[in-house]
Protein backbone atom coordinates (compact mmCIF):
# COMPACT_ATOMS: atom_id res chain seq x y z
CA UNK A 1 0.00 0.00 0.00
CA UNK A 2 1.52 3.35 -0.95
CA UNK A 3 2.53 5.60 1.88
CA UNK A 4 1.66 9.24 2.21
CA UNK A 5 3.64 11.34 -0.22
CA UNK A 6 6.67 13.15 1.12
CA UNK A 7 6.68 16.90 0.69
CA UNK A 8 8.28 17.83 -2.60
CA UNK A 9 11.69 19.36 -1.91
CA UNK A 10 12.24 22.85 -3.16
CA UNK A 11 14.76 23.36 -5.90
CA UNK A 12 18.11 23.43 -4.15
CA UNK A 13 20.69 26.05 -4.84
CA UNK A 14 23.35 24.26 -6.84
CA UNK A 15 26.81 23.95 -5.44
CA UNK A 16 29.39 26.37 -6.81
CA UNK A 17 31.05 23.43 -8.51
CA UNK A 18 28.99 21.88 -11.28
CA UNK A 19 29.70 18.24 -10.81
CA UNK A 20 30.87 15.77 -8.25
CA UNK A 21 32.98 13.62 -10.51
CA UNK A 22 35.33 14.19 -13.41
CA UNK A 23 33.87 13.15 -16.73
CA UNK A 24 35.31 9.97 -18.22
CA UNK A 25 37.99 9.79 -15.61
CA UNK A 26 39.46 13.20 -16.45
CA UNK A 27 40.36 15.69 -13.75
CA UNK A 28 37.45 17.56 -12.23
CA UNK A 29 36.15 20.19 -14.60
CA UNK A 30 33.88 22.03 -12.15
CA UNK A 31 34.28 25.80 -12.54
CA UNK A 32 34.59 26.40 -8.81
CA UNK A 33 36.04 23.11 -7.63
CA UNK A 34 35.12 19.47 -7.12
CA UNK A 35 32.33 18.43 -4.74
CA UNK A 36 32.71 14.66 -5.10
CA UNK A 37 32.75 13.92 -1.39
CA UNK A 38 29.77 16.17 -0.68
CA UNK A 39 27.61 14.57 -3.37
CA UNK A 40 28.63 11.01 -2.38
CA UNK A 41 27.92 11.69 1.28
CA UNK A 42 24.61 13.34 0.46
CA UNK A 43 23.56 10.39 -1.69
CA UNK A 44 24.46 7.92 1.07
CA UNK A 45 22.57 9.82 3.77
CA UNK A 46 19.48 10.30 1.60
CA UNK A 47 19.49 6.66 0.49
CA UNK A 48 19.66 5.37 4.07
CA UNK A 49 16.96 7.81 5.22
CA UNK A 50 14.73 6.85 2.30
CA UNK A 51 15.26 3.13 2.96
CA UNK A 52 14.38 3.52 6.66
CA UNK A 53 11.26 5.48 5.73
CA UNK A 54 10.21 2.83 3.21
CA UNK A 55 10.73 -0.06 5.66
CA UNK A 56 8.69 1.69 8.34
CA UNK A 57 5.75 2.27 5.97
CA UNK A 58 5.57 -1.05 4.12
CA UNK A 59 5.14 -4.73 4.94
CA UNK A 60 8.16 -7.08 5.01
CA UNK A 61 6.94 -8.80 1.84
CA UNK A 62 7.13 -5.49 -0.04
CA UNK A 63 10.46 -4.57 1.48
CA UNK A 64 12.59 -7.39 0.16
CA UNK A 65 12.70 -6.73 -3.57
CA UNK A 66 12.68 -2.93 -3.17
CA UNK A 67 15.56 -3.07 -0.70
CA UNK A 68 17.41 -5.47 -3.00
CA UNK A 69 16.99 -2.97 -5.84
CA UNK A 70 18.16 -0.16 -3.54
CA UNK A 71 21.24 -2.21 -2.59
CA UNK A 72 21.96 -2.77 -6.29
CA UNK A 73 21.68 0.95 -6.98
CA UNK A 74 23.92 1.77 -4.02
CA UNK A 75 26.51 -0.81 -5.09
CA UNK A 76 26.57 0.46 -8.65
CA UNK A 77 26.94 4.02 -7.40
CA UNK A 78 29.91 2.91 -5.26
CA UNK A 79 31.49 1.20 -8.28
CA UNK A 80 31.15 4.40 -10.31
CA UNK A 81 32.68 6.46 -7.50
CA UNK A 82 35.68 4.11 -7.24
CA UNK A 83 36.21 4.04 -11.02
CA UNK A 84 36.12 7.81 -11.20
CA UNK A 85 38.73 8.16 -8.45
CA UNK A 86 41.02 5.70 -10.24
CA UNK A 87 40.65 7.57 -13.52
CA UNK A 88 38.95 4.62 -15.20
CA UNK A 89 36.08 4.86 -17.73
CA UNK A 90 32.80 4.92 -15.86
CA UNK A 91 30.27 6.82 -17.98
CA UNK A 92 28.88 3.60 -19.50
CA UNK A 93 27.88 2.38 -16.05
CA UNK A 94 25.78 5.52 -15.65
CA UNK A 95 23.28 4.20 -18.20
CA UNK A 96 22.74 1.11 -16.03
CA UNK A 97 22.51 3.23 -12.87
CA UNK A 98 19.92 5.58 -14.39
CA UNK A 99 17.84 2.62 -15.60
CA UNK A 100 17.89 0.89 -12.17
CA UNK A 101 17.19 4.17 -10.45
CA UNK A 102 14.16 4.82 -12.66
CA UNK A 103 12.70 1.42 -11.71
CA UNK A 104 13.42 2.03 -8.01
CA UNK A 105 11.93 5.51 -7.77
CA UNK A 106 8.81 4.54 -9.70
CA UNK A 107 8.29 1.48 -7.49
CA UNK A 108 9.23 3.26 -4.24
CA UNK A 109 8.82 7.05 -4.43
CA UNK A 110 10.31 7.33 -0.93
CA UNK A 111 13.71 7.28 -2.69
CA UNK A 112 12.88 10.40 -4.70
CA UNK A 113 15.12 12.50 -2.44
CA UNK A 114 18.21 10.87 -3.96
CA UNK A 115 17.34 12.29 -7.38
CA UNK A 116 19.35 15.43 -6.75
CA UNK A 117 22.67 13.60 -6.31
CA UNK A 118 21.91 11.45 -9.34
CA UNK A 119 21.13 14.53 -11.44
CA UNK A 120 24.56 16.07 -10.76
CA UNK A 121 26.21 12.73 -11.38
CA UNK A 122 24.53 12.51 -14.80
CA UNK A 123 25.60 16.04 -15.76
CA UNK A 124 29.18 15.22 -14.78
CA UNK A 125 29.26 11.88 -16.62
CA UNK A 126 27.81 13.11 -19.90
CA UNK A 127 27.95 16.14 -22.12
CA UNK A 128 25.75 17.60 -24.83
CA UNK A 129 22.39 16.03 -25.60
CA UNK A 130 23.28 12.83 -23.69
CA UNK A 131 23.57 14.87 -20.48
CA UNK A 132 20.18 16.45 -21.09
CA UNK A 133 18.68 13.03 -21.83
CA UNK A 134 20.08 11.44 -18.67
CA UNK A 135 19.06 14.36 -16.48
CA UNK A 136 15.62 14.43 -18.07
CA UNK A 137 15.18 10.68 -17.49
CA UNK A 138 16.03 11.15 -13.80
CA UNK A 139 13.52 13.98 -13.43
CA UNK A 140 10.85 12.11 -15.39
CA UNK A 141 11.25 8.93 -13.32
CA UNK A 142 10.98 10.98 -10.13
CA UNK A 143 7.85 12.73 -11.44
CA UNK A 144 6.19 9.44 -12.39
CA UNK A 145 7.00 7.91 -9.00
CA UNK A 146 5.61 10.84 -7.02
CA UNK A 147 2.54 11.09 -9.27
CA UNK A 148 1.92 7.39 -8.76
CA UNK A 149 2.34 7.86 -5.01
CA UNK A 150 -0.43 10.48 -5.04
CA UNK A 151 -2.73 7.99 -6.75
CA UNK A 152 -2.69 10.05 -9.92
CA UNK A 153 -4.61 12.87 -8.29
CA UNK A 154 -1.90 15.48 -7.55
CA UNK A 155 -0.70 17.17 -10.72
CA UNK A 156 1.93 19.06 -8.70
CA UNK A 157 3.67 15.75 -8.00
CA UNK A 158 4.00 15.26 -11.75
CA UNK A 159 5.01 18.76 -12.77
CA UNK A 160 7.13 19.65 -9.71
CA UNK A 161 10.13 17.36 -10.41
CA UNK A 162 10.07 18.30 -14.08
CA UNK A 163 10.12 22.03 -13.25
CA UNK A 164 12.93 21.49 -10.71
CA UNK A 165 14.88 19.52 -13.32
CA UNK A 166 14.52 22.33 -15.86
CA UNK A 167 15.65 24.95 -13.34
CA UNK A 168 18.65 22.87 -12.26
CA UNK A 169 19.60 22.32 -15.89
CA UNK A 170 19.48 26.04 -16.67
CA UNK A 171 21.48 26.92 -13.56
CA UNK A 172 24.01 24.19 -14.27
CA UNK A 173 24.42 25.34 -17.88
CA UNK A 174 24.96 28.92 -16.74
CA UNK A 175 27.63 27.81 -14.28
CA UNK A 176 29.37 25.82 -17.01
CA UNK A 177 29.25 28.79 -19.38
CA UNK A 178 30.78 31.04 -16.73
CA UNK A 179 33.44 28.42 -16.06
CA UNK A 180 34.25 28.16 -19.78
CA UNK A 181 34.53 31.95 -19.98
CA UNK A 182 36.81 31.98 -16.95
CA UNK A 183 39.02 29.31 -18.52
CA UNK A 184 39.13 31.31 -21.74
CA UNK A 185 40.06 34.49 -19.90
CA UNK A 186 42.68 32.61 -17.91
CA UNK A 187 44.17 31.27 -21.14
CA UNK A 188 44.25 34.78 -22.60
CA UNK A 189 45.92 36.14 -19.46
CA UNK A 190 48.49 33.33 -19.53
CA UNK A 191 49.18 34.05 -23.20
CA UNK A 192 49.52 37.77 -22.50
CA UNK A 193 51.87 37.04 -19.60
CA UNK A 194 53.97 34.85 -21.86
CA UNK A 195 54.16 37.57 -24.48
CA UNK A 196 55.03 40.14 -21.81
CA UNK A 197 57.80 37.92 -20.45
CA UNK A 198 59.20 37.46 -23.97
CA UNK A 199 59.00 41.21 -24.55
CA UNK A 200 60.80 41.87 -21.27
CA UNK A 201 63.51 39.42 -22.24
CA UNK A 202 63.94 41.16 -25.59
CA UNK A 203 63.99 44.56 -23.88
CA UNK A 204 66.55 43.25 -21.38
CA UNK A 205 68.73 42.01 -24.22
CA UNK A 206 68.53 45.36 -26.00
CA UNK A 207 69.28 47.23 -22.77
CA UNK A 208 72.28 45.00 -22.09
CA UNK A 209 73.61 45.57 -25.60
CA UNK A 210 73.27 49.32 -25.15
CA UNK A 211 75.02 49.13 -21.78
CA UNK A 212 77.95 47.19 -23.22
CA UNK A 213 78.05 49.61 -26.16
CA UNK A 214 78.31 52.53 -23.73
CA UNK A 215 81.05 50.81 -21.75
CA UNK A 216 83.10 50.11 -24.87
CA UNK A 217 82.58 53.63 -26.19
CA UNK A 218 83.52 55.35 -22.95
CA UNK A 219 86.68 53.28 -22.43
CA UNK A 220 88.18 51.41 -25.35
CA UNK A 221 86.90 53.52 -28.25
CA UNK A 222 87.77 56.85 -26.68
CA UNK A 223 91.19 55.62 -25.60
CA UNK A 224 92.04 54.21 -29.00
CA UNK A 225 90.95 57.41 -30.71
CA UNK A 226 93.15 59.51 -28.42
CA UNK A 227 96.08 57.15 -28.88
CA UNK A 228 95.66 57.35 -32.64
CA UNK A 229 95.81 61.15 -32.54
CA UNK A 230 98.98 61.05 -30.47
CA UNK A 231 100.65 58.56 -32.80
CA UNK A 232 99.69 60.58 -35.86
CA UNK A 233 101.14 63.71 -34.24
CA UNK A 234 104.30 61.82 -33.38
CA UNK A 235 104.62 60.56 -36.92
CA UNK A 236 104.41 64.08 -38.28
CA UNK A 237 107.09 65.47 -35.93
CA UNK A 238 109.40 62.46 -35.68
CA UNK A 239 112.24 62.33 -34.54
CA UNK A 240 111.68 65.44 -32.42
CA UNK A 241 111.58 65.08 -28.63
CA UNK A 242 107.88 65.99 -28.59
CA UNK A 243 107.18 63.02 -30.85
CA UNK A 244 108.85 60.68 -28.42
CA UNK A 245 106.70 62.08 -25.60
CA UNK A 246 103.57 61.56 -27.72
CA UNK A 247 104.57 57.96 -28.36
CA UNK A 248 105.15 57.34 -24.67
CA UNK A 249 101.80 58.94 -23.81
CA UNK A 250 100.04 56.85 -26.47
CA UNK A 251 101.73 53.70 -25.14
CA UNK A 252 100.52 54.42 -21.63
CA UNK A 253 97.02 55.10 -22.90
CA UNK A 254 96.99 51.84 -24.86
CA UNK A 255 98.07 49.94 -21.77
CA UNK A 256 95.21 51.48 -19.82
CA UNK A 257 92.86 50.60 -22.68
CA UNK A 258 94.07 47.03 -22.54
CA UNK A 259 93.38 46.95 -18.79
CA UNK A 260 89.96 48.47 -19.41
CA UNK A 261 89.21 45.86 -22.07
CA UNK A 262 90.16 43.01 -19.75
CA UNK A 263 88.06 44.56 -17.02
CA UNK A 264 85.08 44.84 -19.37
CA UNK A 265 85.37 41.17 -20.18
CA UNK A 266 85.15 40.30 -16.50
CA UNK A 267 83.06 42.79 -14.56
CA UNK A 268 82.79 45.95 -16.68
CA UNK A 269 84.56 47.94 -13.97
CA UNK A 270 87.40 50.49 -14.18
CA UNK A 271 90.64 49.03 -12.77
CA UNK A 272 92.25 51.26 -10.20
CA UNK A 273 89.22 53.55 -9.95
CA UNK A 274 86.86 51.55 -7.75
CA UNK A 275 88.80 51.72 -4.49
CA UNK A 276 90.05 55.34 -4.62
CA UNK A 277 87.96 58.20 -3.20
CA UNK A 278 85.50 59.53 -5.75
CA UNK A 279 87.21 62.93 -6.34
CA UNK A 280 90.57 61.23 -6.87
CA UNK A 281 89.03 58.61 -9.16
CA UNK A 282 87.34 61.30 -11.28
CA UNK A 283 90.56 63.26 -11.59
CA UNK A 284 92.45 60.15 -12.63
CA UNK A 285 89.77 59.24 -15.18
CA UNK A 286 89.83 62.73 -16.75
CA UNK A 287 93.64 62.96 -16.69
CA UNK A 288 93.90 59.98 -19.00
CA UNK A 289 92.67 62.26 -21.81
CA UNK A 290 93.31 65.79 -20.54
CA UNK A 291 96.52 65.78 -18.47
CA UNK A 292 96.16 69.34 -17.20
CA UNK A 293 92.55 69.05 -16.03
CA UNK A 294 91.62 70.69 -12.72
CA UNK A 295 89.26 69.27 -10.10
CA UNK A 296 87.00 71.31 -7.83
CA UNK A 297 84.91 69.77 -5.04
CA UNK A 298 81.99 71.51 -3.34
CA UNK A 299 80.11 70.24 -0.31
CA UNK A 300 81.21 67.55 2.12
CA UNK A 301 82.58 64.49 0.25
CA UNK A 302 80.89 61.20 1.13
CA UNK A 303 80.55 57.73 -0.38
CA UNK A 304 77.92 57.35 -3.10
CA UNK A 305 76.18 54.18 -4.40
CA UNK A 306 78.28 52.00 -6.69
CA UNK A 307 76.04 52.52 -9.74
CA UNK A 308 76.15 56.31 -9.28
CA UNK A 309 79.92 56.22 -8.89
CA UNK A 310 80.29 54.11 -12.02
CA UNK A 311 78.08 56.46 -14.03
CA UNK A 312 80.06 59.53 -12.87
CA UNK A 313 83.34 57.91 -13.86
CA UNK A 314 82.09 57.01 -17.31
CA UNK A 315 80.61 60.48 -17.90
CA UNK A 316 83.91 62.10 -16.94
CA UNK A 317 85.88 59.71 -19.17
CA UNK A 318 83.60 60.31 -22.16
CA UNK A 319 83.46 64.09 -21.68
CA UNK A 320 87.25 64.33 -21.24
CA UNK A 321 87.80 62.19 -24.34
CA UNK A 322 85.51 64.48 -26.34
CA UNK A 323 87.51 67.45 -25.07
CA UNK A 324 90.73 65.80 -26.23
CA UNK A 325 89.38 64.74 -29.61
CA UNK A 326 87.18 67.65 -30.65
CA UNK A 327 87.49 70.72 -28.44
CA UNK A 328 91.14 71.76 -28.76
CA UNK A 329 90.78 73.29 -25.32
CA UNK A 330 93.54 75.03 -23.38
CA UNK A 331 91.83 74.50 -20.02
CA UNK A 332 89.39 71.96 -18.59
CA UNK A 333 87.77 71.74 -15.17
CA UNK A 334 85.81 68.97 -13.47
CA UNK A 335 83.54 70.12 -10.64
CA UNK A 336 82.06 67.56 -8.24
CA UNK A 337 79.33 68.76 -5.91
CA UNK A 338 77.78 66.95 -2.95
CA UNK A 339 74.20 68.01 -2.26
CA UNK A 340 71.65 66.61 0.20
CA UNK A 341 70.37 63.46 -1.50
CA UNK A 342 72.23 64.08 -4.75
CA UNK A 343 75.61 64.54 -6.38
CA UNK A 344 76.41 66.88 -9.28
CA UNK A 345 79.12 66.78 -11.92
CA UNK A 346 80.20 69.52 -14.35
CA UNK A 347 82.90 69.08 -16.99
CA UNK A 348 83.93 72.42 -18.53
CA UNK A 349 86.36 73.18 -21.33
CA UNK A 350 87.19 76.44 -23.11
CA UNK A 351 87.54 74.80 -26.49
CA UNK A 352 85.89 75.24 -29.85
CA UNK A 353 82.37 74.43 -28.69
CA UNK A 354 79.55 73.24 -30.95
CA UNK A 355 75.81 73.44 -31.53
CA UNK A 356 74.15 70.64 -29.48
CA UNK A 357 71.03 70.85 -31.68
CA UNK A 358 72.86 70.16 -34.94
CA UNK A 359 74.70 66.97 -34.02
CA UNK A 360 74.77 64.21 -36.62
CA UNK A 361 73.11 60.93 -35.63
CA UNK A 362 75.36 58.12 -34.34
CA UNK A 363 77.25 56.29 -37.09
CA UNK A 364 80.42 54.31 -37.70
CA UNK A 365 82.30 57.59 -37.56
CA UNK A 366 81.15 58.32 -33.99
CA UNK A 367 78.41 60.33 -32.34
CA UNK A 368 77.63 57.93 -29.48
CA UNK A 369 79.25 59.87 -26.63
CA UNK A 370 76.57 62.35 -25.61
CA UNK A 371 73.82 59.78 -26.20
CA UNK A 372 75.60 57.24 -23.98
CA UNK A 373 76.18 59.79 -21.22
CA UNK A 374 72.54 60.87 -21.25
CA UNK A 375 71.33 57.26 -21.08
CA UNK A 376 73.60 56.48 -18.15
CA UNK A 377 72.39 59.42 -16.12
CA UNK A 378 68.69 59.16 -16.93
CA UNK A 379 68.55 55.40 -16.25
CA UNK A 380 69.55 56.20 -12.67
CA UNK A 381 66.87 58.88 -12.35
CA UNK A 382 69.25 61.76 -12.91
CA UNK A 383 69.28 64.85 -15.11
CA UNK A 384 71.77 65.39 -17.93
CA UNK A 385 72.42 68.53 -19.97
CA UNK A 386 74.92 69.96 -22.42
CA UNK A 387 75.55 73.68 -22.84
CA UNK A 388 77.77 74.76 -25.69
CA UNK A 389 78.15 77.50 -28.29
CA UNK A 390 80.60 77.48 -31.18
CA UNK A 391 83.77 79.28 -30.08
CA UNK A 392 82.74 79.55 -26.42
CA UNK A 393 83.48 76.17 -24.89
CA UNK A 394 81.29 73.38 -23.53
CA UNK A 395 79.76 72.38 -20.20
CA UNK A 396 78.57 68.82 -19.67
CA UNK A 397 76.43 68.65 -16.52
CA UNK A 398 74.81 65.79 -14.64
CA UNK A 399 72.91 65.45 -11.38
CA UNK A 400 72.25 62.00 -9.89
CA UNK A 401 70.18 61.05 -6.83
CA UNK A 402 72.09 59.14 -4.15
CA UNK A 403 69.05 57.66 -2.39
CA UNK A 404 69.72 59.48 0.87
CA UNK A 405 67.21 61.45 2.88
CA UNK A 406 67.38 65.12 2.10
Amino acid sequence: MPSSPPPLPAAPVPSPAPGPLPRHGAPGRGPLGRIDAVVHLGFAVLLVASAVRYVMRHSPADNLWVLALAVAVCSLYAVIAVLSQRRRPWAVWMFVLVALWAVLVIAAPSFAWCSFALFFLCRTAFSGWVAYLAGGATAAATAVGLFRLSGGSDIAMLLGPLAVGVMLTLIYDRIEQDAAEQRHLHAEVSLAQGRLAASERRAGTIEERERVSREIHDTVTQGLASSLLLLEAANRSWPAEAAREDVLTASGMLRRNLADTRSLVHELASPGLDTAPLPEALLQAASQYVPGVRLLVTGEPRPVPADVRHALLRVVQSAAANTKLHAGAANATVTLGFLPGAVTLDVYDDGAGFDPHSLAPPSDAGGYGLRAMRQRVEQLGGVFSVESTPGEGTIVAAQLPTGEEK
